[in-house]
């Protein structure tokens, strides 16, 4: 038996990148997802190729979302009670950055960055809380970053965000865990998609992020979707409040030049 049967979960961001790469692992091993994203076409792609790569007919549903919307947020959590009759995992990955220096960076940047990748997750372990409680228990797993400690110059709204999102799951471990109910959170440094390719795909910028990154290479979306894997699982169920850095150890120290 694999170690999801019989769970369901929602990943958010899940139409790409990290968020896909989280709901790909959650199916293959055995979970029923629904994969939530802003963009109503790349959902439904990704939850047809998700389905594919899986042979599991009906085992995920896509669902067209603003993860920053309470009743989106709500919306997507019914869907899987409807589809899947019940809640067990809950990962709020939904997250934007945008590279800014600090004395350009616009309240509508900053407010967008807060509203996503803040506000984001505060609505989804809240909702995703308040249905577990009812339900005897859960896991919830929130997409940090090592920016939320290792700060990096022109991210200045994503860095907060970032830092926000570790206090965010610290305050809700403590206070859900007398609900069965774990919070975590997963902190990947620099991952190789879509949204780094400017900086993974540049000669020069690239060599000086490695020349930082002990294992002497980028991360995958796949390694983060294991760490989270990991924070569902059963043998994570005493494990609540923790940030589990997916770095290559970049931010354990500074090489010598």
């Amino acid at each position: 038996m694999r170690p999801m049967s019989g769970r369901a979960a929602v990943v958010t961001g899940a139409g790409r990148g990290i968020g896909y790469a989280i709901a790909e692992r959650l199916v293959a091993d055995g979970a029923s997802v629904v994969v939530v994203d802003i963009a109503a076409e790349r959902i439904r792609a990704a939850a047809d190729r998700l389905e594919t790569g899986a042979g599991r007919s009906g085992a995920v549903f896509p669902v067209a979302a603003d993860c920053s919307i309470r009743a989106d947020v709500e919306r997507s959590i019914e869907a899987c009670l409807e589809r899947f009759g019940r809640l067990d995992v809950f990962v709020a990955n939904a997250g934007i950055g945008e590279t800014v220096p600090f004395l350009d960076t616009s309240d509508e940047l900053w407010d967008r960055t807060m509203a996503i990748n803040l506000r984001g997750v505060f609505l989804g372990i809240q909702a995703a809380g308040r249905t577990m409680r009812e339900r005897g228990g859960g896991r919830i797993v929130a997409t940090a970053s090592t920016n939320a400690f290792w700060m990096e110059t022109e991210l200045t709204a994503y860095d907060a965000s970032k830092a926000g999102v570790v206090g965010l799951v610290r305050t809700a471990a403590m206070e859900l865990a007398p609900h069965g109910i774990t919070v975590n959170a997963v902190g990947p440094g620099m991952i190789a998609t879509d949204l780094t390719r400017d900086t993974v795909e540049d000669p020069e910028r690239s060599a000086i992020y490695l020349r930082q990154i002990p294992a002497g290479r980028f991360g995958t979306p796949a390694d983060v979707a294991g760490a989270v894997a990991f924070l569902v699982s059963a043998d994570a169920a005493w494990i609540t409040g923790h940030v589990l850095v997916v770095d290559g150890g970049q931010t354990l120290g500074t090489p010598q030049p």
